[in-house]
């Protein structure tokens, strides 16, 4: 089974093909270029590299967030037109837990941290062991107070992934909680975990319709807040 899949959710974009846990290809960039210029020709370039069509992909993935408002836009955008094209699956991915998936040899809770802006972090926990991925809470918004005091009490080795891992670290540090920051090469968002997180996923059934794929963003953007004040 082979999976496309797509990442825009932060600051980089990155498109990758695997197939059964293994990484055929994979393209990425982060020279802060907008995700409505750069993903198609990053796609197409990967593709033609590697001497793959979309005839050859069996499920369309994307990292639906949380993350940036346009960023997911795009990706969930671009995600639902490829699978509508070729009558495909799609598979909406926690773009913390595909981050999770792209640092599996570590054993111990891994914890995801994007800067949510407002002293908060979008943040999940979860345990990798043995080449496998546990989920430890739902994908949330929340003040790194909460992150710490959650931390405090699980005594396994530690390691914080995503672009608000530096702010994360350094606020657990001064707290006094011991973990460790991912290296640069795996400590950001990449299509190569959205697509092993969703083989997993559709391993259980749990795909849908281009139709059905929606966009997570946990919160109001900040000008429907705007409005509702």
């Amino acid at each position: 089974m082979k999976t496309l899949a797509l990442e825009t959710s932060a600051k980089s974009v990155s498109v990758a093909v695997t197939e059964n846990g293994t990484l055929l290809a994979q393209a990425y960039q982060d020279r802060g270029l907008t995700h409505s210029v750069t993903l198609m020709p990053l796609l197409d370039g990967m593709l033609k590299t590697a001497g793959l069509t979309l005839d050859d992909m069996d499920i369309i993935a994307v990292a639906q967030g949380p993350g940036s408002f346009t960023g997911i836009r795009i990706g969930v955008s671009a995600a639902k037109g490829l699978a509508w094209a070729k009558a495909l699956p799609c598979c909406g991915v926690s773009t913390l837990e595909a981050m999770a998936y792209g640092v599996t040899d570590f054993e111990g809770v891994v914890v995801g941290a994007m800067d949510a802006r407002r002293q908060q972090v979008y943040n999940a926990l979860f345990r990798t062991e043995n080449g496998r991925v546990t989920r430890l809470c739902a994908d949330r918004a929340v003040a790194m107070e909460l992150v710490a005091e959650e931390l405090a009490a699980m005594p396994e080795p530690k390691l914080i992934v995503g672009d608000g891992a530096v702010l994360l670290y350094d606020f657990l540090q001064k707290a006094g909680i011991g973990c460790r920051l991912a290296s640069p090469l795996h400590r950001q968002q990449s299509a190569a975990g959205v697509a092993l997180a969703a083989e997993h996923l559709a391993a259980q059934g749990l795909t849908c319709s281009a139709q059905e794929l929606q966009p997570v963003y946990l919160r109001l953007s900040q000008a429907e807040r705007e409005r509702l004040g």
